[in-house]
């Protein structure tokens, strides 16, 4: 392709998609009005309809508070980043035409990608989001050292895309310890194709947000776990009691590379994004054994779990179950997925049929169920989903049903672990300032996930777990033989050590954050 013509290109594309301009909102969806019939010819809303509007708008000024609390989504850099006006334009205008035009194929955004303002913003995220480096040992620190370093870092990258001689290098694989005892595959590309595949990610999660499911919650823009877990007490408060708790086996590493890019294609028909997907999914895994030895294996499926764009990747690729499950079954059962973890919520006697017909789907397209962990279970005897345990119940003050949330045994149980790594009798010798500062930041950040709905009797039992451990840590630093309690009062371990006070109160009524 020319020049003139990669210029010319990306404004007709501009041009068809601003007749869609008043289509739709910006990702992450917007709020329409609604016309009320209540109101009398002078305005006023009638008396019997009042009440009813208050109790509306403190539930919405909730669920407000709870979005605020928690971001605006999962899967997004520590440090907040804004977005330049340019980028969220061009965001905008993709996801409005991909919203209006459910076919429509986009056929240049390859000149998107490589523009200056995304590139340096991709760069931004991937600094902000840190990581490691790949097989060719740079570190992010590296190339953020200054401004001018930053700017010929950008310009070789930026030719390279242009002249698309830019080739991906080998994936580094390192292996993580699970909490089973296993290990997980964690692939970290170099710092060039984090950019490269971040800067992908911006252009092309507009049109496919377009597409999702809105019971999709993993690694989407204001998506997050907790909206997920309202998705289920509705779902529960619906009848739906019978939940197939779902574990696909090893999807990341599974997904086939030929059905993936047919998905893409649906909506990309631009041959140098396809390409460039291509070669990321089939680029070669390096790894390095314990003994130092080197070798590099071909990809022949899935996308590693590491790489920028392969959460995106993954979500595509499960999109149409949501939509079979959520739109296409009699009886209505209610999916939630978060990446790749789902349950499915149904009426009871529907779930042997649906996780049959599961089977069926999974295995047309190449992936399976670990039939360990995938079970059938009625929501009275509980469940777990994202570090939660989800149980249906009667209410002991009006006897009414509901979905009763709360952290997981296994969730306490990590952070008691956390808990005890910081407070125990070879981290004695810490300043006390430094061991509470630790400590702080462990329950702040297991509270600020975990304390969500009904988590006040957990929270309770927690607070009181790590009191104790505290008295008894200092007990043992200062060498004291007795008064473990009346020497290291509760009170003293908030005023004058700074133990952060984990919170009682409901997920719903959220304390001032200190």
């Amino acid at each position: 392709m020319s020049q003139e013509q990669s210029k010319t290109q990306p404004d007709a594309q501009a041009s068809q998609t601003g007749q869609a301009a008043g289509v739709g909102a910006e990702v992450g969806g917007g709020h329409s009005k609604r016309a009320t019939s209540w109101q009398d010819g002078s305005g006023n809303i009638a008396p019997e309809h009042l009440a009813w509007l208050k109790a509306r708008r403190r539930a919405s000024a909730r669920t407000q508070a709870w979005q605020r609390s928690e971001g605006q989504g999962d899967g997004s850099a520590k440090t907040e980043i804004t977005t330049p006006e340019k980028v969220r334009k061009l965001q905008r205008t993709l996801y409005r035409k991909a919203k209006a035009e459910p076919k429509y194929r986009f056929w240049s955004l390859y000149g998107d990608i490589m523009r200056r303002d995304v590139l340096e913003l991709a760069l931004q995220r991937v600094a902000a989001n840190k990581g490691g480096p790949g097989v060719d040992g740079q570190t992010v620190e590296s190339i953020m050292v200054s401004p001018e370093k930053q700017e010929q870092w950008l310009d070789a990258l930026q030719q390279e895309l242009k002249a698309k001689t830019y080739r991906p290098s080998p994936v580094r694989r390192v292996f993580i310890p699970k909490s089973n005892g296993g290990q997980r595959p964690l692939g970290i590309p170099t710092v060039k194709d984090r950019v490269v595949q971040m800067a992908a990610t911006l252009v092309l999660m507009p049109i496919f947000e377009a597409d999702f499911h809105p019971r999709s919650y993993g690694f989407r823009p204001r998506r997050n776990a907790h909206q997920a877990m309202q998705e289920i007490t509705r779902a529960l408060r619906s009848g739906r009691t019978e939940v197939l708790d779902a574990d696909l086996s090893k999807y990341f590493d599974s997904i086939p590379h030929s059905g993936l890019l047919r998905l893409v294609a649906r909506r990309v028909s631009d041959g140098s994004v396809l390409r460039l997907l291509k070669m990321w999914l089939r680029a070669p895994v390096w790894e390095e054994d314990k003994d130092g030895t080197k070798r590099t294996k071909p990809n022949l499926s899935g996308t590693p779990q590491g790489g920028v764009i392969s959460p995106l990747l993954a979500n595509l690729y499960l999109n149409g179950l949501d939509w079979a499950v959520n739109e296409k079954v009699i009886g209505k059962p209610v999916l939630v997925r978060y990446a790749d973890d789902f349950v499915i919520l149904s009426a009871p006697g529907q779930g042997k049929e649906l996780l049959e017909r599961l089977r069926t789907w999974l295995t047309a397209r190449g992936l399976k169920l670990n039939e360990e962990k995938t079970r059938l279970v009625d929501s009275g005897q509980g469940f777990n989903f994202l570090g939660f345990t989800v149980r249906r119940q009667a209410s002991r003050k009006h006897g009414r049903w509901y979905g009763h949330v709360e952290p997981s045994p296994k969730s306490q149980q990590r952070l008691r672990e956390s808990v005890r790594d910081i407070l125990n009798h070879w981290t004695c010798w810490k300043n006390t300032t430094e061991a509470v500062g630790e400590l702080n930041l462990c329950l702040r950040g297991w509270s600020g996930y975990f304390h969500f709905l009904h988590s006040s009797r957990v929270m309770g039992k927690l607070r009181w777990w790590v009191e104790r451990r505290l008295m008894r840590w200092l007990w043992r630093k200062h060498a004291r033989k007795r008064a473990l309690w009346t020497d290291y009062p509760i009170p003293m371990l908030y005023d004058r050590y700074g133990l952060w006070p984990m919170p009682l109160t409901a997920g719903w009524t959220r304390p001032t954050r200190s």
